[in-house]
């Protein structure tokens, strides 16, 4: 029986290879797209996945009340975990960690420059990084201690065996003792670090971080398992109104959450002080274009296959007199219809295999087909199963229910509820490829906006250097030798890039301040010359000088900082920052120092050309910047020769802050494109199979004298109607879609009316040009050959 069905099915496919070929091919496509896309939700859905104790592990969140506001993020006192296990019973380990940050370290004349981080003893207790070398309770247990990964060691050593116990140099100035070596971190880690250092070395480097009242670094802490989570949250919540003294009910004050560390990954993003949403929101988002595109491919089938019902309606009728019964027909079209899947299954891995490469390149992911795992062979075959079944679906049991008596009499006739049916699948399957059309548009259009916005400083020709080693305490001359050199235009100094500042005080106080209020004003120190090298617009006053020697005690603010002040004339009135007096000596108009989806905050900028870290910022002349950079590294190499000459174009950092939005705006595009193409590979097959039963009636209209227009007028008009009903319900569902999405923006484009005009365009354009071929060669055709049968 089950050969009979597929030897059956096998020559209908053989029989109508055009249709066939359009099936397998729109299928294969949305199979393809579809796995792509479920790989990479899979990729990041496992994401910190591999710790074995995962399910302990939590992050502290930390939430701030000030100014009459809320807000909340994982930066926490550098002192906490410790605080943690004396006064928390259910907590067993817990480790401060920091940012991520590049340092130089040296063996014997080999000097690199790699990317780590800083963390607690209780790091490498709690994750699961495999140490190569050394164990988890000494790994990191005194102001020496380095753990490095393999690949440091190989570097520097040749292997890890090579490594443990050997010294190395930091930053040119302390010797380590390398007391673990682990395995490099999985792909699937979010915590990636080539080395770690000490925490008592950031304490001794960052000095504020002892401070209850100042937040940076992050704590990740591990409970017992019999712990309950609930309880523990409750203790945390007023945890610091011991330790930081700083605080004060209604005018400021903060308090502790708890995050599984699992859940970071994918919800880092704060809403006041409630954790909304973050990566998930791609992930969301993904999955559903999937899911669309997948719809999309099932209706074509479902389309074509009951739009050539009428052909095999006599096969249908003989069966059912020589005793064929309905669930035996619906079988056999349900096989038939896995057999095509099954066939598309198979077109789909090999152009996923074909375009995996290029995927990772965009995602900048690094998946590979699963072949080796069992559980890719069951989804590849639950996928199969469930498209086989939701294609094939509707025909089975529309084609097992035709009436013997009416087919064998040829008196059968597609009933207004299936030409309805038919009808009301064209129209979703082109919501859905319009909806995407509009919001590839509208995510576009957002990318250029952000990467085109005029940021209130001019990011071009702009390079800094970090000032490490002994370019710091060397600034003086590295400056003054930098401006004689070709190709540099202006030269300062700053504590943080222009492209992110986010160090933020409630330390500032003037004359006629609200005793009663908070309120945070991010700061950042400069050096002389900063606003000229940046090219910021000074609405009153001046920039800091050396002809001014109390500019020491003076500070730049910008329009937002001004606001909150209140003062209507700012030069020379007073201003006190972290106990120092001063004076407001420029009024900055607002320039963004963060990404576009933050508002412009306050921003004070104070003097310091002495500071012993930060980053020179160096304007390079229109033209010059290649002569430029060789006499900078000429120069770092001769005042700095124990540290690697690196340096960084502010527009390429700017351009990192919106990775994400770039990807996502490539693959809308792409998976746009594809639903499209689907889409009108099953209206091809619909107006192909449309002129072939009308036929007839076209050879008639021609002796009748029907021209070339009116009989493409004719077959296209019912598609080009169906298309302009999906423009009328994709336009509104598009518009809410992407307005909420440009909420996540407190500077973005707008949706104006032409987006979906030329979305419609679109639409109706590749509608024509699809049909265009087969109708107007079915207007063509000699009339003496279409009515030689009557």
């Amino acid at each position: 029986m089950i050969r009979n069905y597929l030897k059956t099915a096998w020559r209908n496919l053989w029989k109508n290879k055009a249709f066939s070929l359009i099936n397998i091919l729109g299928l294969a496509m949305g199979l393809a797209c579809s796995l792509l896309i479920f790989l990479w939700v899979q990729d990041e859905t496992q994401m910190d996945a591999f710790h074995a104790n995962g399910k302990q592990l939590y992050v502290i969140i930390h939430r701030a009340y000030f100014d009459h506001k809320k807000a909340a993020g994982y930066s926490t006192p550098g002192l906490l975990a410790e605080e943690l296990k004396k006064d928390i019973p259910e907590v067993i380990y817990a480790t401060q960690f920091s940012w991520n940050q590049d340092h130089t370290f040296k063996v014997g004349d080999k000097i690199l420059k790699l990317n780590g981080t800083y963390a607690s003893p209780d790091y490498f207790k709690m994750f699961s990084f495999h140490l190569l070398e050394g164990k988890p309770a000494s790994a990191l247990s005194t102001p020496t201690s380095l753990a490095i990964s393999k690949k440091m060691a190989d570097n520097f050593f040749g292997s890890p065996q090579q490594a443990i116990g050997k010294t190395i140099k930091y930053e040119n100035q302390k010797n380590f003792t390398i007391t673990a070596v682990f395995d490099d971190p999985p792909k699937n880690s979010s915590l990636q670090h080539e080395f770690i250092v000490n925490w008592y070395t950031f304490l001794d480097e960052n000095s504020w971080t002892k401070d209850w009242g100042n937040n940076g670094p992050m704590t990740f802490f591990q409970i017992r398992k019999d712990a309950n989570p609930v309880l523990i949250d409750k203790k945390l919540t007023h945890f610091l109104d011991n330790l930081d003294k700083g605080q004060q009910k209604g005018k400021f004050y903060s308090e502790l959450g708890m995050q599984p560390f699992a859940e970071r990954y994918l919800h880092d993003h704060f809403t006041d002080d409630k954790v909304d949403g973050g990566r998930i929101g791609y992930v969301h988002l993904f999955s559903i274009i999937a899911v669309f595109i997948l719809l999309i491919a099932c209706i074509n089938f479902m389309n074509l296959t009951t739009a050539r019902s009428l052909k095999r309606a006599r096969e249908i009728g003989v069966r059912k007199v020589v005793g064929a019964m309905r669930p035996m027909l619906i079988r056999q079209f349900l096989g038939e219809s896995l057999l095509l899947t099954s066939i598309a299954v198979l077109f789909s891995v090999i152009l996923m295999a074909l375009l995996l490469p290029l995927f990772n390149q965009v995602t900048g992911k690094q998946i590979s087909l699963p072949f080796d795992q069992p559980i890719f062979w069951f989804e590849l075959l639950g996928l199969t199963l469930i498209t086989g079944i939701v294609a094939g679906s509707y025909p089975a049991l529309f084609l097992s229910s035709f009436k013997p008596v009416k087919v064998l009499k040829g008196a059968l006739k597609m009933t207004s509820g299936v030409v309805i049916f038919r009808k009301g699948l064209v129209v979703f399957q082109f919501v859905l490829s319009v909806v995407l059309i509009i919001s590839t548009i509208i995510i576009t259009r957002q990318v250029n906006y952000v990467e085109n916005q005029n940021l209130g400083y001019d990011r071009e020709n702009l390079i800094y250097i970090p000032l490490e080693g002994d370019l710091a305490p060397k600034y003086d001359l590295f400056k003054n030798e930098l401006s004689r050199m070709g190709g540099i235009q202006e030269v300062t100094r700053t504590t943080d890039v222009p492209t992110n500042i986010q160090n933020s005080t409630g330390g500032v106080d003037w004359d006629g301040k609200d005793p009663n209020i908070n309120i945070q004003f991010t700061q950042a120190s400069v050096g002389y010359n900063f606003v000229n090298t940046l090219k910021l617009k000074l609405l009153q006053g001046r920039d800091f000088s050396k002809d001014y020697p109390t500019d020491s005690a003076g500070y730049l603010v910008n329009e937002a900082a001004l606001k909150r002040i209140g003062y209507k004339d700012p030069i020379g009135k007073r201003l006190t920052f972290w106990g120092k007096k001063g004076t407001i000596i420029g009024l900055l108009k607002d320039y963004h120092i963060a990404s576009l989806q933050q508002a412009i905050v306050p921003l004070v900028l104070r003097l310091d050309e002495k500071a012993t870290w930060g980053n020179a910022l160096i304007r390079t002349k229109p033209g010059q910047t290649k002569l430029a950079l060789a006499s900078m590294e000429k120069l770092c190499k001769q005042l700095n020769p124990n540290f690697q000459f690196s340096y960084y174009f502010s527009d390429e950092q700017y351009q990192k802050l919106y990775n994400n939005e770039q990807v996502v705006s490539k693959l809308s595009n792409v998976f746009a494109s594809l639903a499209i193409i689907i889409s009108c590979l099953g209206l091809l097959g619909l107006a192909m199979f449309t002129a072939e039963q009308r036929v007839k009636e076209i050879g008639i209209r021609k002796v009748l004298g029907a021209g070339l227009i009116s009989l493409f007028s004719l077959l296209s008009s019912e598609f080009l109607i169906l298309v302009g009903i999906a423009l009328l319900i994709a336009s509104p569902l598009a518009w809410y879609g992407m307005d909420k999405w440009l909420q996540n923006y407190a500077y973005h484009t707008v949706v104006e009316w032409w987006i979906f005009a030329l979305a419609a365009i679109i639409a109706l354009l590749i509608t024509v040009l699809t049909i265009s071929f087969q109708t107007i060669k079915a207007a063509l055709v000699n009339p003496v050959k279409s009515l030689r049968s009557e």
